[in-house]
């Protein structure tokens, strides 16, 4: 991208931010924008597809839909006799869909022997004009740029807002722990909120861009500042960001004991983990977090996480993100588990279809989104994302089941990140194990243990298993017996789940695939610290 190019979009950018924050909604106005929307579903897909696909000639779409011989009329009349979400799966079964590694650039779009040669970029939304340039943080491969769109950010406060009211948080002080860009979370976190008055008082930053080359360091900070400088010029508060690295969540939780002290409630939006880390040095400081909330995403809030933040009597409120459109979901009040969070269908449309998953014999219903906002970064026709979970539908009695979130989805988990040596554990067995097992036999918290995929120099495909030197173990080994016994004695409710863990048992043991080595889990360049690390390739 050119320096021209690169001003131009700034420069609409920061233009659109004056009417952006000025401009905010009432609960009862982001009421009404959600019925409004939940009753256009199927107007507003056929308005995205009849623009963003037939009427954009570079859409990859539009070559799946010639393949499959449908046209502009043919989707209207099945939306009109089947609905929304059958038309999605008749789409499907055609053809009409695009995989994970297509959707990222990795693979070009190949259906019955006809190839389409596809980029990230190409699924990019051609309509946008008042847009940054985020970073995925690249957790599953190369990272990919993501627009960061006022226009689709204001479209996601209304959804986002009544999740606020659905757990009273909504007016409270509220801090961020989030990266600057070009991490996409910080900037979106901060400013989303700002549509219904609800600006951070605090951004506290991890500061991962240390690692960056410092050219895009500068102009990372850079431009944050200007984002920022900008909006307090227009009137809102926007915080300046405020270093607090991963080792000193006290400082957020000491912040988030003062709140309360002068206010009885608090919210603080981050990562599963950095709430964690935060929870665990309140406990280990002796404060009492009682009437903090923390709103957690990027990563699965399994149940040990969970019970680990809340035993400082703090609440866990989960909510579902993805880059490449924003906010999928956000945690039920009346949960049925840690993770059970009500599906923004305002916004997205999703079906699931069987997915077999590489490396291995087991399938999994993965999910396959498509996007019914025209502001929307990336426009999704059917794209499989890398999670799979449960969709269901079921009466809680929660604020948002009134507003029409009436769809739950729960045990979100993805799909392709525990594998190695030809085995590929399938929901919670490894996670389990790393969290809770590993903990309470060895020491330590859940963020001491994490897998570590490496290629050795033959190959090979080697699972470490990393454990953070501060925990004392006497013999190594038993570390390793102690994770192939837990394998042999998972039991899952799902039949293949524990064969799935007892064959990866088996060949990690005659292949001798994990070995231990002492150092700290390894974070993302967003601070996420994820089950498995996948390194490019082993050295000594």
């Amino acid at each position: 991208m050119t320096i021209l190019t690169e001003m131009k979009i700034w420069g609409n950018f920061l233009l659109g931010l004056r009417s952006f924050l000025r401009h905010t909604i009432s609960l009862e106005e982001a009421r009404a924008i959600v019925r409004e929307r939940l009753a256009e579903r199927e107007a507003n897909f056929l308005h995205l597809v009849e623009r963003g696909v037939f009427g954009y000639s570079r859409s990859p779409y539009l070559a799946l839909l010639k393949l499959a011989g449908c046209e502009m009329g043919d989707i209207r009349t099945m939306v009109r006799n089947r609905g929304l979400e059958d038309t999605l799966r008749a789409l499907r079964e055609v053809g009409v869909y695009v995989t994970f590694e297509e959707f990222k650039g990795r693979k070009p779009i190949v259906r019955d022997g006809h190839v389409i040669p596809v980029q990230a970029g190409d699924f990019d939304n051609p309509y946008l004009h008042r847009y940054l340039l985020g970073e995925t943080g690249g957790s599953t491969g190369s990272p990919t740029r993501i627009p960061i769109d006022l226009d689709h950010l204001a479209n996601q406060a209304p959804a986002l807002m009544l999740g606020h009211d659905s757990h009273s948080v909504l007016g409270v002080p509220k801090a961020i722990w989030l990266d600057i860009l070009p991490d996409p979370a910080g900037i979106s976190s901060t400013l989303r909120p700002a549509r219904f008055g609800q600006v951070p008082q605090k951004w506290f930053s991890p500061d991962m861009i240390r690692g960056l080359k410092t050219s895009i360091s500068i102009k990372c900070r850079l431009a944050t500042q200007a984002m920022i400088g900008a909006g307090r010029m227009f009137g809102t508060p926007i915080p300046w960001p405020e270093t607090v690295r991963l080792d000193e969540a006290i400082v957020i939780a000491r912040w988030i004991a003062r709140n309360l002290k002068a206010n009885a409630a608090c919210l603080i939006w981050s990562h599963v983990s950095k709430a964690l880390r935060v929870c665990i040095a309140a406990r280990k400081a002796g404060l009492d977090l009682t009437g903090a909330t923390f709103i957690v995403g990027g990563e699965p809030p399994t149940q040990t996480k969970v019970r680990e933040i809340t035993r400082t009597g703090a609440r866990s409120v989960p909510v579902y993100p993805f880059t490449e459109h924003g906010i999928a979901g956000i945690g039920c009040a009346q949960p049925a588990d840690e993770n059970d969070v009500h599906f923004f269908k305002d916004a997205l449309a999703l079906i699931q279809f069987p997915r077999q998953i590489p490396g291995s014999s087991i399938t999994v219903d993965a999910f396959n989104f498509t996007s019914l906002l025209p502001t929307a970064p990336k426009i999704l026709l059917n794209v499989e994302s890398d999670d799979y979970g449960l969709i269901e539908k079921r009466s809680c009695g929660c604020p948002l089941e009134a507003c029409g979130f009436t769809e739950h989805l729960r045990h979100i988990r993805s799909f392709r990140k525990l594998t190695g040596e030809g085995g590929t554990l399938v929901g919670s067995e490894m996670v389990r194990i790393l969290e809770e097992v590993l903990p309470a036999r060895f020491g330590g918290s859940p963020l001491d243990y994490q897998l570590m995929e490496e290629e050795d120099e033959d190959g090979f495909t080697r699972l470490s298993l990393l454990v953070n030197p501060t925990i004392q173990i006497a013999d190594e080994t038993a570390i390793i017996e102690t994770v192939l016994d837990s394998l042999r004695q998972s039991k899952l409710a799902l039949g293949q789940g524990s064969f799935a863990a007892e064959m990866t048992r088996s060949i990690w043991k005659q292949a001798r695939t994990l070995r231990i080595k002492r150092m700290k889990p390894i974070l993302t360049s967003h601070g996420k610290l994820m089950p498995l690390h996948v390194a490019k390739r082993f050295k000594e």
